[in-house]
């Protein structure tokens, strides 16, 4: 994403370096945000692993689907279009997969 002065500023070195300014902390959020969201897949899916309790499974199931769902959504804002490679580094289960409507 990039972001450009209003046209009466155009050309200002301070306009240019406050717009500057605001597209590294845009990118900074994003990553700090990304980084949560990732976070919170561990974590749920470290739980659904974890957790040998049929009847908590559904729960656990949902709770992750939800994770890894937000997580997806938050690269696609980065323009991190293919999660292949990241359903293989977290060892995405096919169940919570299928919840998001994945084959």
């Amino acid at each position: 994403m990039s972001l450009r002065p209003p046209s009466h500023l155009a050309g200002s070195s301070a306009a240019e370096a406050a717009f500057d300014a605001l597209g590294h902390e845009v990118l900074a959020e994003k990553a700090a945000a990304l980084g949560r969201a990732g976070q919170k897949v561990e974590e749920t899916l470290a739980r659904l692993r974890d957790n040998a309790d049929e009847e908590l499974r559904p729960k656990l199931l949902k709770q992750a689907a939800e994770a890894v769902h937000a997580y997806f959504i938050q690269r696609e804002l980065c323009g991190l279009r293919k999660h292949d490679g990241v359903i293989r580094e977290y060892g995405i289960p096919r169940a919570v997969l299928v919840r998001l409507g994945a084959k």
